[in-house]
Order: structure tokens, then C-alpha cells, then sequence
């Protein structure tokens, strides 16, 4: 019996973004649960400063902050040579050598320059499969103000928000003060458009803590959404799957904090996850389908964690209202206390099964890809 070649992964982590420390542990955990008996894996490592670096143990050099004996890396937008190259510095100049040809990619990135949709059009020019969402969903996903613009389109119920540039902050704040005032109530959120893992988010009770969290927000993205906050129950539903996904048993966030900050999600390990959380039959429907509906409507593939506010206000048996859907997370966290693979495993897919599935999805939808025409070829 021929012995089945192993499937050439490689596995990129770190990356430009304040999640660069979420994405190595999700790196960490990822890799543990590969299976190497299916899995030749090749560690890819972008640092803070966009490097890409390559060799043995990377994540462990990354981790470690001494990277002195790993070598730095690319892949070319480039069909042609869609390989792993090494960059050979030498006093003639920068070489290229082939490392590896993969067959698939498994970014774990969260945030700016990973989940963006930029690695992505990198990987669609090269012509490698990966894992998650396109371009356009990646993009779309990322992007909270646009993607409550799709979200509303769609009639899907999300909470009254509107965006705000850094210029804008940086020259009328006042403006933007009074603008919130017509708008909504405290307490409101500000938030990063363009990132996760709750970096950059404040709950804000009054004028003054507005005006600081915008600033804070703007640091880290040149979009702000500025949002209503209601006294909610945070939910959180996982999908898997391509053109027909599917949807995960939902589970509820209990925060440790005021919200789901980043200190409560990574740092405090004290928040509480309840798994299935406990929901009326009716609000449990609702969001799955909801869930569902929302992945579609931006091309979302591989996988994805969509989360909601459920208003505690609100008569809970009551599906009609109440119900809000906050974000969609393309490239969910995979530690070992993150909700995504948590979810999935009580609904009957453990972590080294869900991992096979997604390398599976992102085959399929590559396969998918190569049936598109990409010429034009004159009439029949």
C-alpha cells in the first residue's frame, strides 16, 4: 500500500498588528495540534516590523525575542514560483533560493496586514491555497463600519454606530462630541475599525472619557467606529465551511472586566466561557440562522466566530428583539482558552478533526478558484 505524502503546510504567525502576541499563541496551539503524521509543517514568522522569517523553531525564537539564527523569507505575487524563498543577503546584493513548494498556507494572523485581506491578495496572486476567508470577506469582516453598513442591507439587526477618521479626531473633535450627542446615550464604545482581540476599546460614561478613547482608538486605526452600548449578554456562535457552512452550538462570554477587554480575554484567564450557553430554543435558532446569513453576505470561507449582544433589557423568549449581531472574526483565536475550536469540539469536532476540515475547505475552495476562466477568449 503507497504511503500518502504528507501535506505541506505552512503555518504564518505574528504579523504587523497589536495582535501579534494573540497570534503567537494561537500559532502555539495550532501547531501542537496538527497532526505530523498528516503534516509537514514550515513555521513562517512575521515580526512587528513585517519581516518574514523562516528556519527551525521559529515560533519558539519569536517567542523568545532572539531570532539571530533564523533567515528571512518571501513569497512572490507570482504564479509561476509560488514557493517559499529564502532571501540570501550577500555583499552582491539579495538572492533568492526555493525553500519549499506548499500546498496550503494556515495564516494565523489577527488584525491589520493578516485578516485584512492583504495576505490574501498576496496568496490569490501566488496562486497557494490557504485557509479562511478571501479578499473580499477578509476585508469586509475586518472593517466594523463597513461591514454593520452590509449587516443593516442585509436586514441583519446590529447596534447604532457611526465612523469617525483620525484627521477628523485630530482636527473637530468637538464636532464628533456633539455628533455622538444626537446620536446616542452613554454608555458608548469606541473602537478601532480595523482590529481585535478588543485592543483599543473603551466603554466610555461621559464626554471626557469619549474624548480620550477616541484618541486611543485612532493610535491604532485611521477609522474609529463609535458605537451604542447596551447592558448585554455577549454570545458567541462558531461557522465552518465554504458555499454551505455550518453552524457550532453558541456559547456566552461572562467577562471578568466591565467588558470583554483584552486583559480579561488573555491576561486575567478569569473570564468564564458557558458552553452551550443557555438560551430559550427560540433566540438559540435565531442566532445560528443570523450567523449563517451574515457569513454569506460577505463571502466569508474556512471558518469564522460571530459574536452578539443580547440586550438584558429585553424579554430574552422573545426572538423579534433584543438580539444584535456585533462582529464577524474571519480568523477567530485558536489558543487553548479561545471559543472557536471550543465551540466546535461540543458540537461533536475536536481541535486535530477541525483543523483537517479546514485544510480540506481551503483545497476545496482553491479547487473551486481554478474552474474561473481568467482570459478572454473571443467569441464562439
Amino acid at each position: 500500500m503507497a504511503v500518502r505524502e504528507k501535506i505541506r503546510l505552512g503555518l504564518v504567525f505574528g504579523g504587523r498588528s497589536g495582535e501579534h502576541e494573540v497570534s503567537l499563541m494561537s500559532a502555539r496551539s495550532v501547531f501542537q495540534a496538527l497532526d505530523q503524521k498528516k503534516y509537514n509543517v514550515t513555521q513562517v514568522g512575521i515580526t512587528h516590523d513585517g519581516c518574514w522569517m523562516v528556519g527551525e523553531n521559529v515560533l519558539d525564537a519569536m517567542e523568545s525575542g532572539d531570532m539571530s539564527l533564523l533567515k528571512f523569507a518571501t513569497i512572490l505575487p507570482d504564479p509561476t514560483r509560488n514557493e517559499l524563498q529564502v532571501l540570501n543577503l550577500t555583499a552582491s546584493g539579495i538572492h533568492l533560493s526555493g525553500l519549499k513548494k506548499l500546498d496550503v498556507v494556515f495564516p494565523v494572523l489577527h488584525g491589520t496586514f493578516g485578516e485584512d485581506g492583504t495576505l490574501q491578495g498576496l496568496l490569490e496572486l501566488a496562486e497557494i491555497p490557504y485557509i479562511g476567508a478571501g479578499v473580499l470577506g477578509s476585508s469586509l469582516g475586518m472593517d466594523k463600519g463597513v461591514f454593520k453598513d452590509v449587516m443593516r442591507a442585509n436586514n441583519i439587526p446590529v447596534l447604532d454606530s457611526l465612523v469617525v477618521t483620525r484627521r477628523e479626531i485630530e482636527s473637530n473633535s468637538s464636532s464628533i462630541l456633539e455628533s455622538v450627542e444626537k446620536l446616542v446615550d452613554f454608555p458608548l464604545f469606541v473602537k478601532p475599525a480595523n482590529l481585535g482581540s478588543s485592543v483599543g476599546i473603551t466603554k466610555c460614561w461621559s464626554n471626557s472619557d469619549l474624548y480620550e478613547g477616541l484618541f486611543e482608538a485612532a493610535s491604532y486605526d485611521r477609522r474609529v467606529l463609535i458605537e451604542k452600548g447596551i447592558d448585554a449578554r455577549e454570545i458567541e456562535i462558531s461557522v465552518l465551511g465554504n458555499e454551505q457552512p455550518i453552524a457550532s452550538v453558541p456559547g456566552e462570554v461572562i467577562p471578568s472586566r466591565e467588558f470583554y477587554s483584552y486583559e480579561a480575554k488573555y491576561i486575567d484567564n478569569t473570564s468564564e466561557l458557558i458552553i452551550p450557553a443557555p438560551l430559550p430554543e427560540k433566540i438559540q435558532s435565531l442566532v445560528s440562522e443570523l450567523a449563517l446569513k451574515a457569513y454569506k453576505a460577505i463571502d466569508c470561507a474556512g471558518m469564522a466566530r460571530v459574536d452578539f449582544l443580547i440586550d438584558k433589557q429585553v424579554d430574552q423568549a422573545n426572538m423579534e428583539y433584543g438580539v444584535y449581531l456585533n462582529e464577524i472574526n474571519s480568523i477567530p483565536g485558536f489558543t487553548k482558552i479561545s471559543m472557536y475550536p471550543k465551540l466546535w469540539e461540543a458540537s461533536g469536532i475536536p481541535y486535530p478533526e477541525l483543523l483537517d476540515r479546514l485544510v480540506e475547505l481551503a483545497l476545496d475552495r482553491k479547487s473551486e478558484r481554478e474552474k474561473t476562466t481568467w482570459e478572454y477568449r473571443g467569441e464562439k
